[in-house]
């Protein structure tokens, strides 16, 4: 189980961290990954980060604004959102790949519900 939180309403420019807290599975052994899907817009990737912790990913429109961090002793994840545009306005969703990487979305094992986040211009 993957439950997301600290998403909200933030002013162009601001900052959010999301955290995503993973339970019932060895969180270690899963890459983890961040994703957001805007209102009839498909699912798209935003960052992952390796089991090891030693690998990050980002997608190109997030690549020095977002940072993704996890700690595996307490079985969470984390994105670091700062330099908020209007345009990541969207549901984001965490997500679990068990020995996969890249974490793409088609090698997703787990989703969380997601965790609305709306910058405001």
């Amino acid at each position: 189980q993957l439950v997301e939180s600290g998403g909200g309403l933030v002013q162009a420019g601001g900052s959010l961290r999301l955290s995503c807290a993973a339970s019932g599975r060895t969180f270690s052994n899963y890459a983890m990954g961040w994703f957001r899907q805007a209102p009839g817009k498909e699912r798209t990737f935003v960052a992952a980060i390796s089991r090891s912790i030693t690998i990050a990913d980002y997608s190109d429109s997030v690549k020095g604004r977002f940072t993704i961090s996890r700690d595996n002793a307490k079985n969470t994840v984390y994105l670091q959102m700062d330099s908020l545009k209007p345009e990541d306005t969207a549901v984001y969703h965490c997500a679990a790949g068990l020995g996969k990487w890249p974490l793409s979305r088609n090698l997703v094992n787990y989703w969380g519900q997601g965790t609305q986040v709306t910058v405001s211009s």
